[in-house]
Parts: structure tokens; C-alpha cells; sequence
């Protein structure tokens, strides 16, 4: 984990809270994941003709993380519809870094040492108090806490597919941009079969943050998989989680939501977590 690599990720999480944010700001999450994927997909379409193809080796495990990618978005969608943003994301993006380990272990063969494995008990036990801060005093919304959780564990599987896949792909531009082609356009076409003639004005008011928030996904999950290529998965899977503190701050600030003293505390457990995995590193 070079400062490169560190600063790469750190500014993935800090873009990815953001774009995030701008979903779920938009009320009609149908309208906000077409925006996202549409935008994506738009840039995606530009880049591929300057990247070269993936190999052969690595199309299986595009395919698979489009079909991943797509049952995460479904997920996200539900969970930003049912639960405050500043409780879902830190449980979806919390969950992740424990899975992470756990499938890169059994998959990939990279086995955790001491104190990485200190590290992720430490991370999630910081970003599961950010989460449960959130339900102190009132009943938990569980329809949005399986949301959150199913969503954390398709971040798991979609970072440790493309992890594979991006390594042999040679080439993290292009794979990025098949990526994003395959699983930008669904929920678009979607959209449009089922809103019909009534999609392009119900897109109008919210379509600059929308495309903006297609942009900032395609920046955040490209500095994640170009650092994937460098660096173990599970350090830059933690490292990238440094975006539920960032998210718990959006949360407060944009949509009013509590952060109190707690939160803060539990962000502090989240970076002395990730700092014990970097340490591994």
C-alpha cells in the first residue's frame, strides 16, 4: 500500500460517499440509478474505443460482476427507498471489508495476517457503531437493515470478482468500461420500458445531478480497481470504507440526520481498524 495507492483509494471513498449521496437526494430511485448507469454508461461508451479489450480470461468475470453489480444496485435502490442514508451506507459499505477477507481468503489465497485480521475486527466494530447510532431510541426499520446487509455483501462479491478479473484483464481501463457498458444500460432500458413516454420529463428536473453522480461512480470504482491491481484486496476493500465516515458527514450536513458524539468515537475505531491493516500492508 505505496502513498499513491493510499491516496488513490481515499479519494474513491470520498467520491463514492458523494455520488452515493446524490442517489439517494433524489427521491424516485428508479430515476436516480437511470441517471447514474446512464451516465456512466455514456462515458463508458467514450473511453472503450481509446482502451484496449480485456483478455479472454477476464470476460467470465465481467459478466459475472454485471449480474452482481446489477443485484447490488436493486439493493441500494431499496435500501436509500426505506432507511436514512447516514444508517444504510455505513452498514452496506461496514459489511464489506469483513466479507472481503473472508472470500479473498477462500478464493484468491490471500490469507490475513495478525494484524490485518485485527484490523478488520477493529474497522467493523467502529463502522457497525456509526450504523446502530442511528437506531438508538426507536424501532429497528429491518426491511432497510437487509436491505443495507444484502447490499453490503454484493460490494463483497462484485470487489473480489472484478479483483480477479481486472488482474487478468490487462488492461483496467477497458475492463472498467465493459463493466460499466454492461451494467449501466439495464436499468435504463428498464426505466424506459416502463415509464414509456413519461421518462424523458420525469428525468429533466434532477438530470445534472444525476449525470454527475454516473461520472463520479465511474471515477470512484476506476481508482479502486487500478489500486486492486497493486495491492491485496482486503486493505483497499477497508481502506476504501473510509467513504461511511464521509457518508455519516453527508448525512448530517445535506439531509439532517444525527451524527453526535458517538458517531464520532466510532469513526475513530474505523481509522485505527483501517490503520492496522495498512500497517499489515
Amino acid at each position: 500500500m505505496t502513498p499513491l495507492i493510499v491516496a488513490a483509494v481515499l479519494t474513491a471513498a470520498l467520491t463514492h460517499a458523494a455520488w452515493n449521496a446524490i442517489a439517494h437526494g433524489i427521491k424516485d430511485q428508479v430515476l436516480a440509478f437511470t441517471l447514474v448507469g446512464g451516465g456512466g454508461a455514456l462515458v463508458a461508451l467514450a473511453m472503450a474505443p481509446f482502451a484496449p479489450l480485456p483478455h479472454g480470461r477476464a470476460w467470465p468475470y465481467l459478466v459475472a460482476s454485471v449480474l452482481i453489480h446489477l443485484a447490488y444496485q436493486y439493493l441500494l435502490m431499496q435500501s436509500f427507498r426505506l432507511g436514512e442514508f447516514g444508517q444504510v451506507y455505513p452498514i452496506a459499505r461496514g459489511i464489506a471489508p469483513l466479507a472481503v477477507t473472508v472470500l479473498a481468503a477462500v478464493f484468491v489465497g490471500e490469507r490475513p495476517g495478525p494484524w490485518q485480521t485485527a484490523g478488520v475486527l477493529v474497522a467493523s466494530t467502529g463502522l457497525g457503531g456509526v450504523a446502530l447510532w442511528g437506531m438508538r431510541g426507536r424501532r429497528p426499520n429491518w426491511p432497510a437493515l437487509a436491505a443495507a446487509v444484502g447490499t453490503g455483501l454484493t460490494i463483497a462479491s462484485y470487489t473480489v470478482v472484478d479483483g480477479v478479473g481486472v488482474r487478468d484483464s490487462g488492461t483496467p481501463l477497458g475492463y472498467i468500461a465493459w463493466l460499466l457498458i454492461g451494467q449501466g444500460l439495464v436499468i435504463p432500458a428498464f426505466a424506459l420500458a416502463a415509464r414509456r413516454g413519461e421518462l424523458l420529463a420525469q428525468l429533466r428536473p434532477v438530470a445534472l445531478r444525476g449525470l454527475l453522480g454516473g461520472v463520479l461512480s465511474i471515477g470512484a470504482y476506476g481508482l479502486v480497481l487500478w489500486a486492486q491491481t497493486r495491492a491485496p484486496l482486503a486493505p483497499v476493500a477497508a481502506l476504501r470504507e473510509t467513504s461511511i465516515i464521509a457518508g455519516a458527514a453527508i448525512g448530517t450536513l445535506f439531509f439532517k440526520e444525527r451524527f453526535g458524539r458517538p458517531r464520532i468515537v466510532a469513526a475513530v475505531i474505523v481509522v485505527t481498524g483501517i490503520g492496522l491493516m495498512l500497517h499489515a500492508g
